[in-house]
């Protein structure tokens, strides 16, 4: 080991500069498309109907406030003068408000318009805002209820990153140049107040938020490391040699990252505190054993192989067990959990390699006295445990009912699950972008995408009576719910129309009900240029679209209402002239909710075989197999019970706990059972096994959690709802964990491990 010593550090100094050129390289990434569940039936319907129309979140809706009223000159001047200038912006294809828009007036000599609003003269606001108000094409759209509000629509260029492929700016690249084109015009106008809502804005808001979430974590979570590295060692070469070989970890980690290509999400903020402590642990884990045997009175040569071949052997099998319950992630269809699995699983071995051959290079350098100040803290830890292997050994019956009432509040807490997930609940607390989605929720028309696709069949076409009539029926239905807060579809041309011949009143924006009077119309309606039509129907007139907004219900509430409207469509709507299916980016988002327990049952499926097939591999015994399960199925248990004592909702991110905590909590299983199997091969009885075990892996074991426990508590510091509730998961889980290995272990070791 000594001669090794030297190169392995000079390899590790190479590897770090490498990584930190990585690091300037880290790509940081938010597409709602990622949250697309890859290789469903409505996926690929959804990405046909795209290609022959176009994305429904190609919008940016800027909502400008004057609380007393927008019917002001100075305000409507100033709006109008924005959505002008609005248009030169990159990436805008168009710009919709009401101080643009004009009604068709039929004359006796010509059709010819007449403006929404008459900007420049005040003494007809009165008049317009009353049309306009009892217009439903614009209130909740383009005005709120209250008329406080004016909206103008930015029509962009479709964010949605389908393929990852293409020469040109991503689609980040777009989102903060529109932003920044958007908020550097914004400041040339002095409006009470303005709120944003569209794909752009989430986009740049969220990388923003992940940026600052990884730098946060790492930061609190480097504080946390030194405090405790500062209780457990009280030397500076103990605490330097710990911290160091900590941060190298994430360093080489984010560096590969950055070197590999790897694009960072919405679950990023987590990559940081993962290596700190996965590393904390595994250094804890080392340096103990080390010191454990220079106090024995080993030398350091000795004492490093002996740590190298006892722990190094029990972390290696931890380091795959936990990186095997990152892996369980690719069963997920959601690409940002299936780059989290991948990414986590590749740091938890970047952290064993950097312990195992940086740390023990540098602890050979240092002796016991170097490394840590030993006093009374010692003897607590050695006091502690006694404890705990007394209580297990003279109230075994307590375990058992104490275990067992358990297992019945967890049954009962997640039977609460719900997975009736909400934007809202995975928005930063206390930033811009919430408070603009809430604005948009409660004032106007909210942000979440509903599309309805009708198809004519046969030789019929969207433009025939009888299939209009059909699409109007539809659409109409659609109206009548509060959740659904604005529609628009092909019928709007031919409502607009009838609206014209009835002298504009709001109450005539209906369909003709008789076939003459709409031949009529559809030839006033072939003069609408045929770019506008595009966007509603299909070129070859056989598809049209219905297209709306829906509140936030939740992923559960909406599934609700698409089986309400799919039922009702098939009882109402003549089947055999057209064919209706409910699709858009919102609702293939929601779909997550009906993999997410499939995936999370297949992941830990495929994990459980996975480290019954190590466990094999290292006891070859079937009932230590047992043995090392049984006690990590408990925090499983706990973990989906606080979910539904919580009442927090199991969307995406959260799903990925239950992989973290059985990949970490197993860790302390092996290590337990490791130093049991070394001591029973020595010919001690069982109660002796479990006596050593008690003493020598015990304090580890409940530093290590203890490390992990307040490790992810750190989460608590984050913005991002689902980054806490992660974290307040993780830990309390982990908790559980060590309380049920270091109480259910020996409980069972005594009884299927006999003499």
């Amino acid at each position: 080991m000594r001669q090794y010593r030297l190169p392995v550090l000079i390899v590790f100094a190479l590897f770090s500069a490498a990584a930190v050129y990585g690091c300037f390289n880290l790509k940081f990434t938010f597409d709602f498309s990622q949250f697309f569940p890859r290789g469903d039936d409505d996926l690929a319907f959804f990405l046909e109907f795209i290609e022959e129309f176009e994305g429904d979140d190609n919008f940016l809706l800027v909502a400008l406030e004057r609380e007393n009223g927008v019917f002001d000159s100075t305000f409507l001047e100033n709006a109008h003068d924005f959505a002008l200038k609005a248009r030169d912006l990159d990436y805008i294809e168009g710009v919709q408000s009401l101080t643009t828009f004009v009604y068709p007036l039929k004359t006796p000599f010509a059709v010819t318009t007449i403006p929404a609003i008459h900007r420049n003269d005040p003494s007809r606001y009165q008049a317009d805002s009353l049309r306009i108000m009892q217009d439903e094409r614009f209130v909740n759209t383009l005005i709120n209820e209250r008329g406080t509000a004016l909206v103008v629509l930015l029509k962009t260029e479709s964010l949605i990153n389908l393929t990852g492929e293409g020469d040109g700016p991503s689609s980040i690249d777009k989102s903060k140049a529109l932003m920044a084109g958007v908020e550097d015009l914004m400041a040339n106008y002095d409006f009470e107040d303005y709120h944003y809502l569209g794909s752009a804005f989430f986009q740049k808001e969220m990388v923003d938020m992940q940026v600052r979430e990884v730098a946060v974590s790492a930061v609190i979570s480097g504080i946390l490391v030194f405090f405790i590295m500062f209780l457990l060692f009280r030397r500076p070469l103990g605490i330097l040699v710990s911290l160091v070989s900590i941060g190298l970890g994430l360093l080489l980690f984010l560096g590969l990252l950055g070197l590999l290509g790897r694009e960072l999400n919405a679950i990023a903020a987590l990559y940081p505190v993962l290596m700190i402590i996965v590393g904390t642990s595994d250094v804890i884990h080392i340096m103990s054993k080390y010191i454990d045997e220079l106090r024995a009175g080993k030398d350091k040569e000795t004492a490093i192989k002996i740590t190298i071949r006892e722990i190094g052997m029990a972390t290696l099998l931890t380091s795959l067990t936990t990186a095997v319950g990152f892996a369980t992630l690719l069963t997920s269809r959601i690409n940002p959990i299936r780059d989290f699995g991948i990414n986590a699983a590749l740091g938890v071995m970047v952290a064993y390699v950097t312990v195992i051959f940086f740390t023990t290079a540098l602890l050979s350098y240092l002796s016991v006295d170097q490394i840590v100040k030993i006093g009374r803290q010692q003897a607590f830890w050695d006091r502690l445990l006694e404890r705990a292997y007394q209580f297990t050994k003279t109230s075994p019956g307590k375990i058992k009912i104490g275990a067992a009432f358990f297992a019945v509040f967890c049954a009962l807490g997640i039977s609460m699950i719900t997975t009736n997930n909400r934007i809202e609940s995975a928005l930063p607390r206390g930033k811009k972008i919430t408070e603009d989605f809430l604005f948009f929720e409660k004032e106007l028309a909210g942000f979440r995408p509903f599309e309805m696709a009708v198809t004519a069949k046969d030789s019929a076409q969207i433009t025939d009576f009888a299939v209009m009539t059909e699409i109007g029926r539809i659409e109409d239905y659609v109206k009548q719910f509060d959740a659904v807060r604005s529609t628009a579809s092909v019928t709007a041309i031919y409502r607009s129309i009838n609206q014209m011949f009835n002298n504009n009143r709001p109450d005539a924006y209906e369909l003709p009900t008789d076939e003459r009077t709409y031949a009529k119309y559809q030839r006033l309606a072939r003069q609408v240029p045929a770019l506008s039509l595009n966007i509603l129907m299909s070129k070859d007139g056989k598809k049209a679209r219905i297209t709306s907004r829906l509140n936030d219900l939740g992923a559960d509430s909406t599934q609700a209402f698409l089986a309400r409207t799919d039922a009702w469509v098939n009882a109402n709507i003549d089947t055999s002239l057209v064919e209706v299916r409910s699709t858009g980016t919102g609702v293939i988002i929601d779909k997550n909710s009906e993999y997410i327990r499939e995936n999370l049952l297949q992941g830990l499926g495929l994990a459980i075989l996975i480290v019954c097939v190590l466990m094999m591999l290292l006891f070859r015994n079937w009932k230590m197999l047992i043995v090392s399960l049984v006690p990590n199925v408990l925090p499983l248990l706990f973990a989906g019970a606080t979910l539904g004592y919580l009442g927090i909702e199991l969307e995406a991110g959260v799903s990925i706990v239950f992989a973290i905590i059985f990949g970490i909590a197993v860790d302390d299983t092996i290590h337990f059972l490791a130093k049991y199997k070394l001591a029973r091969d020595r010919g001690m009885s069982i109660d002796d096994a479990i006596h050593v075990t008690f003493k020598e892996a015990g304090k580890a074991i409940v530093l290590t959690s203890v490390v992990l426990f307040f490790g992810f508590l750190v989460m608590l510091f984050s913005i991002h709802p689902p980054s806490v509730t992660i974290g307040l998961l993780i830990s309390l889980t982990l908790a559980s964990a060590v309380l049920s290995d270091l109480m259910l272990i020996p409980l069972m070791l005594r009884w299927l491990d006999r003499e």
